[in-house]
């Protein structure tokens, strides 16, 4: 008798498979990602269909099979209705889950990760959220998922000589994984400037202190810089692993 596994996961991605079925990549609280199968899911008078939609927090069953982990039973946690009323929301929690498909590897427990994933979706579930408590709850993600991974950049001080930082004249090298000084820009000519309130920013975001992020104001230039860091960041990691 195959032996059954009970956990808790998020539903990261789903795919449709066979005539009925559909595979599932879920990242759960005791076994890291997974792909499971279920079977008959797309069926209309399926029992757990309902349970399955992508961002739900879901109890589950599975079993181990020839191939596929395959889902026995499934139950629903929360579906974080509050995400899905708002278009915003819901774009950050597609991007949440693309960035958590692509760079999560292999079946591994991991508890910073899951509290990273279970707290974000709870904040971003908060009734009322403004445009910058979107943007900053996106970048705490981003920044410390990337940080757990190994992927943490040096921000006080300098990636090259290690010196410690002054607030002027700083650029970004996502090559040397984080800001080098001006000196050691001269080394490495594929840096970008970046403004030293930008720096703070990050600093604050790694720390995890949205109090303190909330209350100061961000500059829309610091915001753009932010934004355009983060996806080039992004790129160059995409280009890195695979």
């Amino acid at each position: 008798m195959a032996v059954s596994y009970r956990t808790q996961g998020f539903v990261l991605k789903k795919v449709d498979f066979s005539e009925a079925d559909r595979i599932f990549t879920i990242f759960t609280k005791d076994f890291g990602k997974l792909e499971i199968l279920g079977k008959g899911i797309r069926k209309i008078k399926s029992k757990l269909k309902g349970f399955l939609e992508l961002f739900n927090l879901i109890g589950l069953e599975f079993v181990q099979g020839k191939i596929y982990k395959t889902l026995i039973d499934a139950s629903l946690i929360d579906n974080f209705k509050e995400i899905r009323k708002d278009l915003r929301r819901l774009k950050i929690a597609y991007e949440i889950s693309q960035i958590s498909t692509d760079f999560l590897k292999g079946e591994e427990r991991d508890e910073n990760l899951w509290k990273l994933l279970k707290e974000t979706f709870e904040k971003l579930n908060v009734f009322f959220l403004s445009p910058k408590d979107l943007f900053l709850l996106y970048y705490c993600f981003f920044w410390n998922f990337f940080s757990f991974l190994g992927y943490q950049i040096s921000l006080y001080n300098c990636s090259l000589c290690q010196r410690k930082l002054k607030p002027e004249n700083l650029y970004f090298s996502q090559k040397e994984g984080g800001i080098i000084c001006a000196s050691c820009f001269k080394k490495e000519r594929k840096a970008k400037k970046i403004d030293p309130n930008t720096v703070k920013i990050l600093r604050l975001i790694l720390e995890k202190n949205l109090q303190t992020l909330r209350k100061i104001k961000i500059e829309k230039d610091w915001q753009k810089e932010l934004e355009k860091i983060s996806k080039s960041y992004l790129s160059f990691l995409k280009e890195m692993v695979y």
